[in-house]
């Protein structure tokens, strides 16, 4: 039986061995050249890091190429950063925004700091789901750039700005850099209320891998590191539709007017761009913000997979890496299934081209995508399911170096 998913060029062979490994590399490498495809990685190097190292990102940072980045570390424990590549750099700030907009709402709500009803389900929504709804009420009902001036002024932000003239309607638009972030993250958790720091910081640790428009979230920080961490992630531009959630789910378009959009005299609003900001380790003890800007064009698996290379990259005190093996994948509309054969068990669906990571594999329901035939199974821990081992990025059908669930 198939999958259900839109076929695309698969690097394999129709037996899952074919002509060897030789053939699969220089298909791969084919692919790369002319879709801009993740290549794929073998599971007996250690997880590839794409691109070269800016000279700038210091002994850590691998920005990969054709990516602009922003990137600030802070370590609480020590009280310095670890990490800083153009850390004021301005970068529109999709969704991350959104932590000014809740904290505004939430400023003179002392010393009880009361939620009325319908505003607590809309700050849950927008903090945990990155509802772009509720953003959009707060931003048009307590007075739109006139919130950023606020919060600039009361959190000593230094590279946070409203959206450019002829903008102001798109929140989205707001300028923000890693270090601005960084000091939104220590103003949470070391200066503000103890009401305010839980509401905000609780539903941040309590993120949906499924955004309210559908995109798959948990990118970055959220891949990068095992719990404890508590994230706020920002996505927007030219992207093709989302495909987390179960098959037929109908998303919609990254959040931002999208093409055609006139760019500001300093900040990229044209770009595609991917952040993920938020806190790792026990107690907080690292604050993380990454924004990224990637070439015209790529797709959301792509910028999912670069961000993730990047951030796994970094420096990050008191962060553990989750145990398993990244391995790229090919394919649109991959489900991931509770168990590793095909029924009405679609948990959730893989952005195109996505790198994941392998926990475990077994054998399970003879697949069949002709040419292409395979029984056995990748089990994702970071999605609680199984894909079927034809649509990750290796050529044959067992991969050599991933235990036996269960053995």
């Amino acid at each position: 039986m198939g999958d259900d998913m839109r076929r695309t060029t698969a690097p394999r062979s129709a037996t899952g061995r074919g002509p060897g490994r030789l053939l699969a590399a220089l298909a791969a490498l084919f692919s790369l050249a002319f879709t801009g495809a993740a290549l794929p990685q073998s599971a007996a190097a250690a997880p590839e890091r794409a691109g070269g190292t800016s000279p700038a990102a210091g002994p850590d940072a691998q920005v990969p190429a054709g990516v602009t980045a922003g990137i600030a570390v802070f370590d609480r424990q020590t009280g310095g950063f670890t990490e800083q590549l153009n850390a004021g750099a301005q970068f529109r700030s999709a969704s991350i925004v959104k932590l000014l907009l809740a904290l505004d709402f939430l400023w003179n709500r002392g010393p009880d700091y009361a939620v009325p009803a319908a505003d607590r389900t809309r700050l849950s929504a927008m903090l945990r789901s990155s509802d772009d709804g509720a953003a959009g009420h707060y931003w048009s009902t307590y007075g739109g750039s006139a919130i950023v001036h606020r919060m600039t002024a009361r959190l000593g932000l230094t590279d946070t700005a409203p959206p450019p003239a002829g903008r102001e309607g798109y929140w989205g638009y707001t300028a923000m850099s890693a270090r601005d972030t960084v000091r939104v993250y220590r103003y949470l958790l070391d200066t503000a209320p103890a009401p305010v720091r839980d509401l905000v910081m609780g539903h941040l640790r309590q993120s949906t891998r499924c955004a309210s428009d559908a995109f798959d979230q948990h990118f970055g920080i959220a891949a990068a590191f095992d719990r404890p961490w508590a994230v706020k992630q920002g996505w927007s531009g030219r992207y093709a539709a989302g495909t987390c959630g179960p098959a037929g789910a109908s998303p919609a378009p990254a959040d931002g007017p999208g093409p055609g959009a006139p760019a500001a005299a300093d900040v990229d609003l044209a770009r595609p761009a991917l952040h993920t900001t938020g806190t790792v380790g026990a107690g907080d003890r690292s604050i993380v913000a990454v924004f990224t800007l990637h070439p015209d064009g790529t797709s959301y698996g792509r910028a999912f997979t670069d961000l993730g290379r990047l951030t796994r990259s970094l420096d990050v005190p008191g962060g553990t890496a989750p145990s398993g093996t990244w391995y790229g994948t090919w394919g649109s509309g991959v489900n991931v299934r509770s168990e590793p054969f095909i029924a009405d068990n679609s948990t959730t669906r893989l952005p195109a081209g996505v790198e994941v990571l392998v926990g475990c594999q077994r054998k399970g329901q003879v697949v069949s995508v002709p040419p292409y035939t395979n029984d056995w199974w990748a089990y994702l821990p970071q999605y609680g399911g199984y894909v079927s081992n034809i649509y990750i990025s290796h050529p044959d059908d067992r991969l050599p170096d991933v235990p036996l669930c269960g053995g």
